[in-house]
């Protein structure tokens, strides 16, 4: 199905109006989990799965919002803002909000959102739906706004408006993504590198476990306040530690009897993974995806050991990869506790590996196991159909 055209007939037999077409993808990141809130490195690429959303502006003082893969309506003023038990319009409107905190008033407007980024696999759906509201708004009112500022915004709107204290990366990578190729993204300055991704004959192939996991949950959020409670301990005994991007792997086992050995072994995780991405990016420039993707199965054993955010679906689909020659690596990817494990896998042997991976996962989970190959493309954009 041609999404933007669906949508826009949506739109203009609803609403009676011609409207905006904005695309912003969702996010693949290749290694560099849970590094981002501490200020570290990511790997991330948009991808071709992606949320679409058409706008124009309301003809009465009221927003009339459509989530067409739903079927769901939502109206609104956007006079006093308040959080919806419905949840997929909080995007929305935690978007508004920073613009009316930058100053800018929105009219009301009028939306269809459609997409076919999975809910719930790892592949921030949330920060896509952000990202297009905002540029979109942006184009639709005349609003000046660049790509840094909206990625800033997002992050704000999922931190205030949402109750997630996310880091930058879903949205940096949904804005500026670009065909063919990853985003090195340093998450305290934000400097960022392409680097250009050769598969040659590899395809990079998501499995979803099927398990739908809130990264709004307090397990996230939790993550977050022990990393935060390893850095308050370590600013009393070292100086200039502002986050983990500071500290040293050294560091911490010089200090490791003053911890407690939970905060420990989180804050340990987070330095080895930040390690382990500066090394992958030396990979890639090699062209050495077969050290790639052994990286990739360190982070993944790193997250599932050490940060335990993984969960007995995504250990049982990553461990069915170890003994495929077919494929390079494997890992979780996302917040944790399900969505989907990203992997490299030979493209000519995608379809029997699935074939093989969906009878064995059913006997061994229960669970029906869905499978994604992606390509890596441009960032949000404003469409025309």
């Amino acid at each position: 199905m041609n999404i933007p055209l669906h949508i826009s007939q949506i739109h203009e037999s609803r609403f009676n109006q011609k409207p905006l077409i904005v695309r912003s993808p969702g996010r693949i990141n290749l290694i560099g989990e849970h590094t981002d809130y501490n200020n570290g490195f990511v790997l991330p690429a948009a991808t071709d799965k992606a949320i679409y959303i058409t706008l124009s502006a309301s003809t009465d003082a009221t927003c009339h919002w459509f989530a067409a893969d739903f079927s769901d309506e939502f109206t609104t003023t956007l006079d006093v803002l308040q959080p919806s038990p419905k949840n997929w319009p909080n995007y929305l409107l935690g978007i508004v909000e920073q613009f009316q905190k930058m100053g800018h008033s929105i009219p009301a407007f009028n939306c269809v959102v459609s997409g076919d980024v999975p809910a719930g696999g790892g592949m921030s759906s949330s920060a896509a739906l952000e990202c297009a509201t905002g540029w979109g708004l942006a184009h639709l009112f005349n609003i000046p706004l660049d790509k840094l500022t909206l990625t800033r915004m997002a992050q704000r709107s999922e931190n205030e408006f949402v109750g997630l204290q996310c880091g930058i990366m879903d949205m940096f990578a949904s804005a500026f993504g670009k065909h063919n190729e990853v985003i090195r993204l340093d998450c305290r300055s934000l400097d960022y590198e392409y680097f250009p991704l050769d598969l040659a004959d590899y395809q990079i192939v998501l499995f979803d476990t099927g398990v739908k996991h809130s990264l709004a949950s307090s397990e996230y959020n939790t993550r977050r306040q022990e990393c935060e409670a390893g850095v308050a301990l370590l600013q009393t005994l070292e100086s200039d530690i502002h986050s983990l991007r500071d500290v040293s792997e050294e560091m911490l086992l010089t200090h490791q009897r003053k911890f407690d050995p939970l905060i420990f072994v989180r804050c340990l995780y987070v330095v080895q993974e930040n390690e382990r991405l500066l090394a992958a990016c030396e990979d890639l420039k090699r062209g050495d995806l077969e050290t790639f993707g052994q990286r990739m199965y360190g982070s993944h054993n790193g997250l599932r050991d050490m940060y335990e955010v993984s969960c007995k679906e995504l250990d049982y689909l990553v461990s069915f990869t170890t003994t495929e020659k077919s494929v390079l690596g494997a890992r979780m990817m996302g917040g944790g506790f399900g969505g989907c494990t990203i992997n490299i896998i030979k493209a000519d042997a995608v379809d029997d590996l699935f074939e093989r991976i969906q009878k064995a996962y059913k006997i061994a989970m229960g669970l029906d196991l869905k499978m994604y190959k992606v390509s890596i493309e441009d960032g949000t954009s404003i469409l025309s159909v």
